[in-house]
């Protein structure tokens, strides 16, 4: 054996940390680099021995069971493509933790959400699976308890705790491909919108592009995702109102001419500075559906901005997720929109009805 590339100590002890984690794990390939002979893997790895081969290609340097951590790690360097310099470090210091190149390979699914800090998942250790994304080419298959998911278009993964992680809306797909649980899955989706974790447009969008939007116990949770997505943007508009100083509109109102048709309904309201503020909480639906609806819903908020503005009344569009990335900007578009309204020909007179 090779000793001046020095191997992680053994210890049966349960690791706890993810830096610890990943060090305790090596392939077959980085173990050959550092001139462990495939006799002395097969003899480290024997039963009771002080190694263990829990994945193909995969060495755990301890005989107790793997934690929840070493389970993903080890799965992320199963299904990493291998490259020719070792993808974790084994002695890293404290100026240079650890960083490990998971080429192609990103955890999906329910790993990933518990990852993201979702409270409805399992922890790590709970989980029967860990599902990994890899390109469509990728010649790879599940083993043991991961499981491998191949996709023409892999996301660019977010780094949580140094591991590649698919961004929420994408977890939230591929772990409810695999859900049969209505109440799980109207949780998971809750809790994504809930939690400040994306909007529910972009979570409506990948499960459209999964093609799960025909299943039942999925629409009733989009139902329920876009009730509460709506409920709390209409709760951060109230907030920018007050936070950021702006005058008291009227809330939830409809508008219509004397005796005359419906103009649609808004968010907020001045009648004075006849200025106007509507949520743009649109979405797309099923797929067959989706350019036709789509195309509708532009139509309709297309006329509806048209006709206000033609009366003199100044419509702001403000999407959920501007509200919540950027609150004090939107008030500052609003504000700009009332001091302009002084400069402007009067607005002409509209029922304001309660909605």
């Amino acid at each position: 054996m090779n000793h001046d590339a020095p191997l992680p100590p053994v210890s049966p002890q349960p690791l706890h940390r993810a830096g610890e984690a990943r060090r305790r794990l090596l392939t077959a390939a980085q173990l050959r680099t550092r001139g462990v002979s495939a006799a002395e893997l097969a003899e480290h790895c024997r039963p009771g021995g002080p190694w263990q081969q829990p994945l193909p290609g995969v060495v755990l340097l301890h005989p107790g069971p793997p934690t929840g951590e070493e389970r993903l790690h080890a799965a992320l360097l199963y299904a990493a493509r291998e490259s020719a310099a070792p993808a974790v470090p084994v002695q890293p210091c404290a100026e240079e933790p650890h960083r490990p190149a998971y080429r192609e390979a990103v955890v999906t699914g329910l790993a990933a959400l518990t990852l993201h800090g979702f409270t409805a998942t399992p922890p790590l250790l709970s989980l029967e699976t860990v599902d990994v994304l890899v390109p469509r080419l990728r010649r790879l298959r599940s083993s043991g308890w991961v499981r491998i998911l191949r996709s023409p278009a892999v996301p660019a993964p977010r780094q949580v705790d140094g591991v590649p992680v698919a961004p929420v809306p994408r977890a939230l797909a591929d772990a409810v491909a695999r859900l049969a649980d209505a109440d799980l899955v109207r949780r998971l989706l809750t809790e994504a919108v809930r939690g400040g974790h994306c909007e529910p447009a972009a979570v409506v969008g990948e499960l459209n592009r999964a093609k799960l939007l025909g299943r039942p116990h999925v629409v009733d949770a989009v139902d329920a995702l876009l009730v509460e997505g709506r409920a709390i943007a209409e709760d951060r508009l109230y907030r920018m109102v007050h936070s950021c100083g702006l005058p008291d509109p009227v809330w939830n109102v409809d508008l219509r001419l004397p005796g005359g048709p419906h103009l649609g309904g808004l968010d907020a309201y001045w009648p004075e500075q006849a200025v106007a503020v509507e949520l743009d909480t649109r979405a797309p639906r099923r797929d067959r559906d989706r350019s036709e609806e789509d195309d509708a819903l532009w139509s309709e908020y297309a006329r509806k901005r048209e006709h206000l503005e033609r009366l003199g009344i100044t419509v702001v569009h403000i999407t959920p997720r501007k509200l919540r990335e950027a609150m004090g900007q939107q008030a500052a578009v609003v504000r700009t929109a009332l001091l302009a309204a002084a400069d402007r020909d009067p607005a002409a007179y509209v029922v304001v009805l309660p909605r």
